[in-house]
């Protein structure tokens, strides 16, 4: 009989014990991460009652892949143009909140007289809230409406991204174990430098890559792809320097950008939940009793340090970004947890071997201890600020009123053509100078050598040289004259004072786009500085009023920007999309939520005009979703029907009192109800006493007036034959019908 490999019984034990755990923790409604934590430390040598797990290192393989997916979902849901989306308030709040939470941890990691590298890990570790425990929390307490949720969650996007980036920061430290501020610099330029080149080559090719290859596209296929570009990225960032955690969020961005985007999480959902479990399965089997008892100082401290923490800088970071109090600490106490980015940092920091062993287990049982007591500090928040706003001077909350009433959305007239004008071609010329150097690099790495050695000579360096300089000429045509057309160039040169800027912008682009041809025919002749420099401004008139080029410069521009905006139009069509005026309400009381009409509700089929909510309830309805469709700024005389979802505009109060008064006007479906529904086949003799005697089907009334149906009729052959509407039942006729049980019986006493 074969041995069984130690894995396969690793695994099974695992997902048993998983398994096991997550049932339990559903039915006492707790989050599953805990769940499968337990279930580590039940499978980890530390627990002697049940089996252990013997590979270890495999285990540990299987927990990277849980990272990988984890990221690469994390990447599908929230994507980099979220990062713009989210508005000021929620950047001010979380950068406030990392800095200062940052900046606790290496306070109490190096108070505890840890060694550097854990304080900094710890600090790390900390400054994360848990955007998948907040989420299920806000849903438990039935808070998802509420004005204040909807910041909490930007600021968990923004944390969630950052905390990615942070992660190549440690990686960067750990390696080099010092803290220079150019190393530290060149590593981020580094990493910029690699983010935008891959957003933006990947999301011009992979999106007409599916689009492409739609028709060959079913679930299994698809999901294959993802998973290859997924992994091809992780080989990639770690051939880089990068974590393969990094590059799974990368991917996974850029194919948030995708229509295909909710497709492919749905059915990477249930691979990344299976290794995800085995990821805090592992994290779990860290847990040493021995140790926790050993260091419950720390943990204490720690957990006082989260709490306190997080709550304080959260709500000084909302209150910084123009917020009312009340809603500063609903969010600051909303984040007062680590999750699964504190986990991921432990991880990392073992792995480089930069940490030490009992810091892994600390911020395990701080994760737990937190994350059990999250929904009783978001139902803390509003006593706290009673208590607050009691005993808060009055001169301290005037002062704090008018920051909070001063601190509005800017008009968009208030921006000038000059920041308009500047900002897009800094970032046109960004862009593009990337994509431009990546081209060059790889040409003169893999291109030119190979090309050289088949054609030897001068002729080698002319064809490298079209070649690179064909390959590169529409984004440099770009970098020299984009916007010169542009409503703000034209405004701006009305005005005589602006012209010489104005030209002085378009002779440092075109003298940007010439450095790299510059670039590229120096390296390849060798020849004099002069004459490369007249055949470069030749080359980039060549490249400015060529028309081949210009056409495909613009192919290129709008094939991007139809990539970038793919998922939104589709989105619009099928009225998905929040509308962009939600977050720029003109009293910050108001905001838009919505709301789903049960099958069921009483307000099925009646006019808006009928309802009256503007006069019931205060809130105004602006747009009816009603499956494909979008119904913006409806009239009165507009219906609302089953499972329309209806979007509103009121307050928080409002909104409050709208939702409860649906989930009121929803009629429960009962036991009773259930029986009474049940539908029964009975059979009705035609006597000579009969009402229905020489009555034809039309005549009988039996659907109008006793709500049932005729199946059938038998006559006195036994032959059974459907019913004609125009031959009356004679005297031995067997009538089947069917109807609700209380309706067949009524029938059956006549």
């Amino acid at each position: 009989m074969s041995e069984l490999a130690p894995l396969i019984a690793d695994l099974a034990l695992i997902l048993i014990c998983a398994g096991v755990m997550a049932l339990v923790f559903k039915k006492l409604k707790q989050p599953l991460v805990l769940g499968y934590i337990v279930a580590g430390f039940i499978a980890s040598p530390h627990f002697s009652l049940t089996p252990s797990v013997i590979d270890t290192a495999s285990i540990q393989v299987w927990s990277d892949i849980g990272v990988i997916f984890l990221l690469f979902a994390l990447g599908l849901e929230f994507s980099f143009k979220k990062i713009v989306k989210v508005g000021g308030p929620a950047i001010i709040a979380a950068l406030t909140i990392i800095f200062g939470m940052i900046f606790l941890g290496i306070t109490v990691g190096s108070s505890f007289g840890w060694k550097r590298m854990d304080a900094i890990f710890l600090g790390g570790m900390i400054a994360m809230s848990s955007t998948a425990i907040i989420y299920k929390a806000f849903d438990d307490l039935g808070l998802r409406k509420k004005q204040f949720t909807g910041l909490v969650l930007s600021i968990l996007i923004l944390e969630d991204i950052l905390a990615v980036l942070l992660m190549v920061i440690l990686s960067t430290i750990a390696v080099s174990n010092s803290f220079e501020g150019g190393e530290l610099l060149m590593s981020i330029g580094k990493l910029l430098f690699f983010i935008i080149l891959w957003f933006v080559v990947g999301l011009y090719l992979i999106p007409q890559l599916l689009r492409r290859t739609r028709t060959l596209m079913n679930d299994e296929t698809l999901l294959v792809v993802a998973l290859g570009l997924c992994f091809g990225m992780v080989v990639v960032a770690a051939k880089l320097g990068f974590s393969a955690a990094f590059g799974a969020f990368i991917m996974g961005s850029i194919l948030a950008e995708t229509v295909e985007a909710e497709h492919i999480d749905r059915i990477v959902t249930p691979v990344k939940d299976l290794f995800g479990a085995i990821f805090f399965v592992s994290v779990g089997m860290m847990v040493d009793p021995a140790m926790i008892v050993k260091y419950a100082g720390p943990i204490l401290a720690i957990t006082l340090t989260v709490l306190v923490g997080q709550a304080t800088f959260a709500t000084i970071g909302v209150l910084l970004s123009g917020q009312n109090l009340k809603t500063a600490m609903q969010s600051g106490f909303s984040l007062t947890q680590i999750g699964e980015f504190a986990f991921i940092i432990a991880g990392l920091g073992v792995s480089l071997g930069v940490t030490s062993d009992f810091l892994y287990p600390i911020v395990v049982a701080v994760s737990v201890i937190t994350i059990f007591l999250t929904p009783y500090m978001i139902r803390l928040a509003e006593p706290a600020y009673a208590f607050v706003d009691k005993h808060l001077p009055t001169r301290i909350k005037a002062l704090l009123d008018r920051y909070a009433n001063g601190s509005g959305t800017p008009s968009v007239t208030a921006e000038s053509h000059w920041k308009t004008y500047l900002t897009a071609i800094i970032k046109n010329c960004v862009i593009y100078g990337i994509v431009c150097i990546a081209i060059i690099g790889l040409a003169f790495q893999w291109g030119v050598p190979k090309l050289q050695e088949w054609l030897p000579g001068i002729w080698g360096s002319i064809v490298s040289a079209i070649l690179i300089l064909l390959m590169i000429a529409p984004m440099l045509r770009s970098m020299m004259i984009k916007k010169l057309r542009s409503v703000e160039f034209q405004a701006l040169w009305k005005n005589r004072a602006n012209r010489a800027p104005l030209v002085a912008t378009v002779v440092i682009r075109v003298m940007l786009a010439m450095a790299f041809i510059f670039y590229v025919l120096f390296h390849l002749f060798h020849r004099s500085g002069i004459l490369v420099f007249i055949l470069a401004v030749a080359i980039a008139l060549f490249m400015i009023f060529n028309r081949f080029i210009k056409r495909q410069s613009l192919r290129i521009e709008h094939t991007f920007q139809g990539n970038l905006r793919a998922r939104e139009i589709r989105a619009e069509y099928l009225g998905e999309k929040r509308p962009e005026y939600a977050s720029r309400l003109m009293s910050k009381d108001l905001h838009l939520a919505d709301f789903d009409i049960p099958s069921d509700s009483p307000w099925a089929g009646k006019t808006l005009a009928e309802l009256n909510f503007g006069q019931q309830f205060g809130i105004h309805v602006v747009s009816i979703l009603r499956g494909n469709r979008r119904i913006n700024i409806p009239k009165a005389a507009d219906r609302i029907y089953p499972s329309d979802r209806i979007q509103v505009i009121g307050t928080d109060t409002e909104m409050e009192t709208f939702g409860a008064e649906i989930a009121r006007t929803t009629t429960p479906v009962n036991e009773d109800t259930i029986q009474d529904s049940e539908m029964i086949l009975r059979q009705l003799p035609i006597h000579g006493n009969s009402p229905f005697l020489g009555k034809t089907l039309r005549d009988c009334g039996i659907r109008n007036k006793y709500h049932c149906l005729i199946a059938g009729v038998e006559t006195e052959d036994g032959e059974l034959h459907s019913p004609d509407v125009h031959v009356p039942f004679s005297e031995g006729d067997v009538l089947w019908i069917v109807g609700e049980r209380h309706d067949v019986a009524t029938l059956l006493t006549l």
